[in-house]
């Protein structure tokens, strides 16, 4: 069976490598973490393709693995970290053209009623 192409080139991980955070080996030992790598591959697997979390090649961590790592990283805001970081990096290479960017609300919940004077 032919390799899967991996996502990410080396010059895209060395770029996000730094922005991930490592975990030490405890000394209480058990299983050894999934690398961050493999990991990432395998969240951006499911997001390119659309499948279901089941469906990751073999070649990739286990389906819950890179769910709860996905989840783990969201809640310590490493995800706008990446987002924030790479977004500068154009803004230095003047890559961005600001006059262009506009404010897209449809993912803000509106709320319920409006003032008598908007109306």
């Amino acid at each position: 069976m032919a390799r899967r192409q991996t996502e990410l080139t080396e010059e895209q991980w060395k770029r996000i490598e730094p922005l991930l955070p490592q975990y030490p080996m405890t000394r209480a030992g058990g299983r050894r973490r999934s690398d961050n790598r493999s990991v990432l591959e395998g969240v951006l697997w499911v997001l390119c393709t659309g499948a279901r979390w089941k469906d990751l090649p073999d070649d990739l961590p286990s389906p819950s693995t890179c769910w709860r790592r996905l989840q783990e990283w969201d809640e310590q805001g490493i995800w706008d970290g990446i987002w924030r970081t790479f977004l500068a990096e154009l803004d230095e290479q003047s890559r961005l053209g600001w006059e262009e960017v506009f404010a897209d609300a449809t993912f803000i919940p509106a709320k319920t009623g409006a003032r008598t004077s908007a109306r």
